[in-house]
Protein backbone atom coordinates (compact mmCIF):
# COMPACT_ATOMS: atom_id res chain seq x y z
CA UNK A 1 0.00 0.00 0.00
CA UNK A 2 1.36 3.53 -0.70
CA UNK A 3 -0.10 6.35 1.05
CA UNK A 4 -0.41 9.36 -0.54
CA UNK A 5 -0.63 13.63 -0.08
CA UNK A 6 -2.15 15.53 -2.53
CA UNK A 7 -3.10 19.11 -3.48
CA UNK A 8 -5.39 20.17 -6.22
CA UNK A 9 -5.98 23.48 -7.97
CA UNK A 10 -3.30 25.46 -6.62
CA UNK A 11 -3.09 28.09 -8.43
CA UNK A 12 0.28 29.69 -9.55
CA UNK A 13 0.79 33.59 -11.61
CA UNK A 14 3.91 33.68 -13.45
CA UNK A 15 5.19 34.90 -16.77
CA UNK A 16 5.37 31.59 -19.15
CA UNK A 17 5.39 31.02 -22.43
CA UNK A 18 7.05 31.14 -26.00
CA UNK A 19 5.41 33.87 -27.98
CA UNK A 20 7.02 37.51 -27.20
CA UNK A 21 3.78 38.22 -26.13
CA UNK A 22 3.11 35.95 -23.44
CA UNK A 23 6.35 37.28 -21.80
CA UNK A 24 4.97 40.44 -21.24
CA UNK A 25 2.12 39.35 -18.32
CA UNK A 26 1.45 37.03 -15.84
CA UNK A 27 -0.55 34.29 -16.56
CA UNK A 28 -2.81 31.83 -14.03
CA UNK A 29 -1.64 28.24 -14.02
CA UNK A 30 -3.40 25.40 -11.90
CA UNK A 31 -1.38 22.91 -10.66
CA UNK A 32 -2.57 19.33 -9.28
CA UNK A 33 0.03 17.07 -7.19
CA UNK A 34 0.24 13.66 -6.00
CA UNK A 35 3.28 12.75 -3.65
CA UNK A 36 3.83 9.34 -2.22
CA UNK A 37 4.76 9.24 1.06
CA UNK A 38 4.65 7.18 4.08
CA UNK A 39 1.83 8.84 6.32
CA UNK A 40 1.85 5.72 9.14
CA UNK A 41 4.04 7.26 11.91
CA UNK A 42 2.47 11.13 11.45
CA UNK A 43 -0.81 9.48 11.62
CA UNK A 44 0.57 7.88 14.79
CA UNK A 45 2.06 10.60 16.51
CA UNK A 46 0.10 13.51 15.45
CA UNK A 47 3.17 15.25 14.15
CA UNK A 48 3.89 17.55 11.58
CA UNK A 49 6.98 16.98 11.21
CA UNK A 50 6.76 13.49 10.09
CA UNK A 51 4.48 13.89 7.21
CA UNK A 52 4.39 16.15 3.84
CA UNK A 53 3.15 19.73 4.96
CA UNK A 54 1.31 20.40 1.99
CA UNK A 55 1.00 24.23 2.85
CA UNK A 56 4.98 24.43 2.73
CA UNK A 57 4.88 22.88 -0.30
CA UNK A 58 2.46 24.87 -1.70
CA UNK A 59 4.02 28.07 -0.89
CA UNK A 60 7.56 27.01 -2.17
CA UNK A 61 6.00 26.31 -5.59
CA UNK A 62 4.46 29.34 -5.59
CA UNK A 63 6.87 31.60 -4.50
CA UNK A 64 9.48 29.39 -7.73
CA UNK A 65 6.62 29.99 -10.09
CA UNK A 66 6.19 33.45 -9.33
CA UNK A 67 10.37 34.15 -9.31
CA UNK A 68 10.69 32.32 -12.33
CA UNK A 69 10.70 33.25 -15.83
CA UNK A 70 10.24 30.23 -18.56
CA UNK A 71 9.20 29.20 -21.79
CA UNK A 72 7.41 25.77 -21.45
CA UNK A 73 5.11 23.84 -19.00
CA UNK A 74 7.46 21.34 -19.14
CA UNK A 75 10.29 23.34 -17.62
CA UNK A 76 8.38 24.53 -14.83
CA UNK A 77 7.28 21.30 -13.80
CA UNK A 78 10.88 19.33 -13.90
CA UNK A 79 12.01 22.22 -12.05
CA UNK A 80 9.24 22.04 -9.72
CA UNK A 81 9.73 18.02 -9.08
CA UNK A 82 12.94 18.79 -8.55
CA UNK A 83 12.03 21.17 -5.62
CA UNK A 84 10.09 17.95 -4.58
CA UNK A 85 12.72 15.39 -5.20
CA UNK A 86 15.07 17.17 -3.00
CA UNK A 87 13.68 19.52 -0.65
CA UNK A 88 10.88 17.93 0.91
CA UNK A 89 12.70 14.33 0.03
CA UNK A 90 9.26 13.23 -1.57
CA UNK A 91 10.13 9.44 -3.09
CA UNK A 92 7.81 10.00 -6.36
CA UNK A 93 5.28 12.42 -7.54
CA UNK A 94 2.62 12.85 -10.10
CA UNK A 95 2.29 16.75 -11.34
CA UNK A 96 -0.15 18.44 -13.98
CA UNK A 97 -0.10 21.61 -14.82
CA UNK A 98 -2.84 23.17 -16.79
CA UNK A 99 -2.93 26.64 -18.39
CA UNK A 100 -6.47 27.57 -19.49
CA UNK A 101 -6.78 30.11 -22.56
CA UNK A 102 -3.65 28.70 -24.24
CA UNK A 103 -5.84 27.34 -26.81
CA UNK A 104 -8.46 29.61 -28.26
CA UNK A 105 -11.02 26.04 -28.53
CA UNK A 106 -9.95 24.75 -25.21
CA UNK A 107 -10.83 24.72 -21.70
CA UNK A 108 -7.40 23.61 -20.89
CA UNK A 109 -4.35 22.53 -22.12
CA UNK A 110 -1.21 21.44 -20.08
CA UNK A 111 1.21 18.27 -19.18
CA UNK A 112 1.33 15.91 -16.35
CA UNK A 113 4.92 14.19 -15.61
CA UNK A 114 5.47 11.26 -12.75
CA UNK A 115 9.03 11.39 -11.27
CA UNK A 116 10.77 9.11 -8.93
CA UNK A 117 9.78 5.96 -8.31
CA UNK A 118 7.02 4.33 -5.83
CA UNK A 119 8.32 2.85 -2.90
CA UNK A 120 7.86 -1.15 -2.16
CA UNK A 121 6.63 -2.79 1.03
Amino acid sequence: MVDKVFIEGLTLDCVIGVYAHEKTFRQRLFLDLEMAFDLSRAGASDDLRLTLDYHAISQRLIAYASAHQVALLETLAERMAEILLSEFRVPWLRLKIRKPGAVAEAVTVGIEIERGSLPRD
